[in-house]
């Protein structure tokens, strides 16, 4: 006949270790995912920095040379006069190559990547950014099946592309203080002005 034993109680000191072993597995794993938030917190900072570089410079990729910021021609011309489905077609063909739809794109792309890899204004810039990628969806309409020529339009999901996708890692990013590693948000969030302004975290 099996005999069971009683567990043995534990001593304080065993008790102290355990639950300092506990912490530090809870330590290591919300720094894993701090590092884990941190890192694409990063990543879509650089694509929105390189998106005004390449728009600025024409580095080549997706501005050819020549047809950079710089060279006199219109960033976001190309892209909106090409609006070929939706109910706002027609305003975004209006808008293509005006001098404030330029400048407000091209330093909504600046300030983005700026905010995103320094880890601060995470808050703007999720707003901001949703606001600037809500505009984007409109403009390509993945909701159409066809283009206003009759064409198939590619789209593959009439809501979920990867501009919506964009704006809920921006929400992510700023409601979880993502810029406090590796990045400056918390000396941002130090600062007075910020201190007394929780939307500008």
């Amino acid at each position: 006949m099996a005999t069971q034993h009683a567990p043995t109680p534990l001593t304080p000191r065993r008790a102290t270790l355990r639950r300092s072993v506990a912490r530090q597995t809870a330590a290591h794993t919300v720094s894993a995912a701090a590092a884990a938030l941190a890192t694409v917190r990063i990543a879509l900072g650089a694509l929105f920095l390189w998106a005004f570089l390449d728009k600025t410079f024409g580095l080549g990729y997706a501005t050819a040379d020549g047809r950079a910021w710089v060279d006199g021609a219109s960033p976001a011309k190309g892209f909106l006069s090409h609006v070929a489905a939706g109910p706002f077609r027609g305003t975004f063909h209006a808008m293509a190559g005006q001098v404030w739809v330029d400048w407000m794109f091209m330093l909504s792309l600046l300030g983005l990547g700026l905010a995103l890899i320094g880890g601060v204004g995470l808050r703007i810039a999720a707003v901001g950014g949703t606001a600037l990628l809500a505009l984007m969806w409109a403009a390509e309409w993945p909701p159409a099946r066809h283009l206003a020529d009759g064409a198939a339009s590619g789209s593959t999901n009439p809501l979920l592309d990867y501009h919506v996708l964009y704006a809920l890692v921006l929400v992510v990013l700023a409601v979880t203080g993502s810029g406090a590693t590796w990045g400056l948000g918390r000396r941002w969030a130090e600062l007075p002005v910020v201190r007394d302004n929780a939307w500008l975290r």
